[in-house]
């Protein structure tokens, strides 16, 4: 059995898991509204954010994507090892004639998988919900990049927890790992931003500054947020903080080196 077989079973039976009855409603509700209301031609925005296309409400909507999509992405796989780790089935599932690194590529497809497929269904509606709305649809190449960015944003949150899964001893210590890691990446990030802007000499009294986005575009490649925003700003004109190289490579880098942490870790996991 290859990697994607034992995956898509690890899918059905976490996308058929009874907390995915709270996880629908809640991306629906963040997801499709968001849409709704940021395409409305009268709601009250900052001056800072226009919105002028239907690209412009699918990017600015992004905030709602990390928030809820991410955490979704840490409610599905907090106790994708550290549940069978306690219950003893891991062991038998470890003594299995599949190399570690198959099944450590399987836990990720199948976890991603759950929550991927939920946002990229609503995504879709919500492309419907603004032709309904501004009478366009973004164009074949934004649609791409942003279910792209996406599907990369949330694999490398699946891989994330499952990792802190993998070296949690318990449930509780796992989702708290991964809820600390959560809150850090996006809540927190901000405040560790204005600390290195601060410590580099640039001042944070003027958050649109120039140098100040400079520091922030380089402090976000380290964070998976940040690169998915930087992922999404490539179509927008004027909005670029680094060059896209840059953010090629992090996004490679975050893509690989979680998942080669997780496979070594589960190759020297003793259950």
């Amino acid at each position: 059995m290859n990697s994607f077989s034992l995956g898509y079973e690890i899918m059905k039976q976490r996308i058929s898991a009874g907390r995915m009855l709270v996880i629908w409603p809640l991306l629906a509700m963040f997801i499709l509204f968001s849409t709704w209301g940021l395409s409305d031609p009268k709601v009250n925005l900052p001056s800072e954010i226009m919105i002028d296309s239907a690209y412009d409400v699918m990017f600015t909507s992004t905030a709602i994507i990390v928030f809820a999509a991410t955490m979704g992405a840490v409610l599905i796989s907090f106790d994708g090892i550290s549940r069978d780790r306690l219950s003893g089935v891991l062991e038998i599932k470890l003594s299995q004639p599949i190399p570690r690194s198959i099944y450590a590529r399987s836990l990720l497809i199948g976890h991603w998988l759950a929550i991927f497929i939920p946002v990229i269904a609503l995504n879709i509606l919500s492309l419907f919900v603004l032709y309904y709305r501004m009478d366009e649809f973004p164009s074949i190449e934004e649609i791409f990049i942003y279910n792209l960015g996406t599907a990369l944003l949330l694999l490398w949150w699946t891989t994330l927890q499952l990792l802190a899964s993998s070296v949690a001893k318990d449930i509780g210590s796992s989702i708290a790992i991964g809820l600390g890691a959560w809150m850090l990446f996006t809540l927190l990030w901000l405040v560790l931003t204005t600390v290195v802007a601060g410590l580099s000499g640039v001042g944070v009294e003027n958050l649109e500054s120039e140098e100040y986005v400079g520091i922030s575009g380089i402090v976000d490649l380290f964070s998976p947020n940040g690169v998915y925003n930087h992922l999404l700003e490539m179509p927008l004109d004027d909005t670029e903080r680094v060059p896209p190289l840059f953010t090629c490579v992090a996004a490679i880098a975050w893509s690989i080196i979680p998942l080669q942490l997780l496979i070594r870790r589960m190759e020297r996991l003793h259950p």
